[in-house]
């Protein structure tokens, strides 16, 4: 069987936000940039992988959700408890010292985890957890 991951969804509240924060901070791509009825999906990705994006989406674009499970979203959001994503680099330290410069809500600094990995985690404009782990 032959899968890799594509991409991944993370919800945005300010896409203007997210989109600095990704672009700016994390120095990702901008791979596209998609108004609709006044919602915008944006896709980006780290330079030098094409096959692997985040799709940062509107929480009210989520086809079939009721007001109160929108409410909910945006609750879990604002409290950084409900999406995030794991990336890994090979300086974990470094990266933490330009996302902390760069304004990002730092919820861990770099640390030795009992479990073997080093790691730090900050916040996305929206609230998404972002954790990056030292590769070996």
């Amino acid at each position: 069987m032959d899968l890799k991951i594509n991409a991944t969804f993370l919800p945005h509240i300010d896409p203007d936000a997210s989109l600095a924060f990704y672009r700016d901070v994390l120095g990702f791509e901008i791979r596209n940039d998609v108004g609709h009825e006044g919602l915008r999906w944006i896709t980006v990705g780290p330079a030098g992988q094409p096959d692997t994006a985040i799709v940062l989406h509107p929480p009210a674009g989520i086809p079939g959700l009721t007001d109160e499970e929108r409410r909910t979203i945006l609750e879990l959001l604002a409290k950084g408890s409900y999406f995030g994503v794991n990336l890994a680099t090979s300086d974990v330290d470094g990266i933490f010292a330009t996302l902390e410069a760069g304004g990002a809500e730092v919820v861990q600094e770099p640390v030795d985890q009992p479990y073997g990995a080093r790691d730090c985690a900050v916040r996305d404009p929206a609230g998404n957890e972002i954790r990056i782990q030292q590769q070996h």
